[in-house]
């Protein structure tokens, strides 16, 4: 099996070290093609306007001076000698659930894999506060190879990906997996902070919030927050399919 590794944290980030081990104890076939430099939050965007730049690092590892979009594009249509079977997004530092998942440049990494037909996983390990500035991907670690073999070997429908994310918890203190959905955080847990640098003029950081509030049961948030592995089959599909005799019914009705 040929597996793709790319993340959006950057070439040199521990998480893509530890996706670099996970992934070895699947197959000997690995290529890594990662971004030059940090590209958190920058979702499924794509460099258009701007020539990529490739490093080559030896031993079927590239850095791009692009998005984690880019790097697999890259990887699939030129880097490699023919396309993986399998694209492996991560290990992220931080988790990838509820709204950060349109965020994330992790989850685009495993988007552009399924729309270029490639199976696709992206991974995500959580921290707290006590140990935000070294994050463990111990639990990652310690449950991916099995947890991607499993998940290999089911027949994932075209246009899906899968999301798993890993709670902030030693191996020992892991409660199990759970199949998820998204959840949905409170409308009012972002906002901006302003401040003002020393000539008096302002700038803005945008905050997101730590409050507990109570997610619902089966979503991603409940999953980590009770310290179970969560994955979200995720579509590529964005129609509301549910809407859409409904919202045909009422445009019919006012064109008459």
């Amino acid at each position: 099996m040929r597996i793709l590794l790319t993340n959006d944290d950057g070439i040199h980030a521990p998480g893509l070290e530890a996706l670099e081990r996970i992934a070895r104890a699947l197959s000997d076939d690995v290529w890594v093609v990662a971004p030059e430099t940090d590209q958190s939050g920058k979702s499924h965007s794509v460099t258009l306007s701007d020539p990529l730049r490739v490093r080559d690092l030896g031993g079927q590892r590239f850095a791009v001076r692009g998005t984690p979009t880019d790097c697999v594009i890259m990887a699939a249509c030129n880097l490699m000698p023919r396309r993986p079977d399998l694209v492996l997004s991560g290990v992220n530092r931080g988790q990838n659930v509820a709204d950060d998942i349109t965020y994330s440049g992790t989850v685009a990494g495993a988007m552009e894999g399924t729309l270029l037909g490639i199976r696709s996983i992206a991974l995500s390990q959580a921290f707290g506060p006590q140990n935000r500035n070294e994050p463990s991907f111990e639990a990652a670690e310690a449950f991916g190879p099995k947890l991607i073999r499993d998940l290999v070997s089911y027949d994932l429908p075209q246009g899906t990906l899968l999301n798993v994310n890993f709670p902030n918890r030693k191996p020992s203190e892991i409660e199990g997996v759970e199949v998820t959905v998204q959840g949905r955080r409170p409308e009012e847990f972002v906002s901006v902070d302003e401040r003002s640098d020393g000539r008096g003029n302002p700038y803005y950081w945008i905050v997101y919030g730590h409050t507990p509030f109570e997610s619902e049961p089966g979503t991603d948030l409940r999953c980590m927050a009770e310290g179970r592995i969560s994955v979200t089959p995720l579509r590529l599909d964005y129609t509301s399919h549910a809407n859409l005799t409904a919202l045909r019914d009422h445009l019919s009705v006012r064109a008459d």
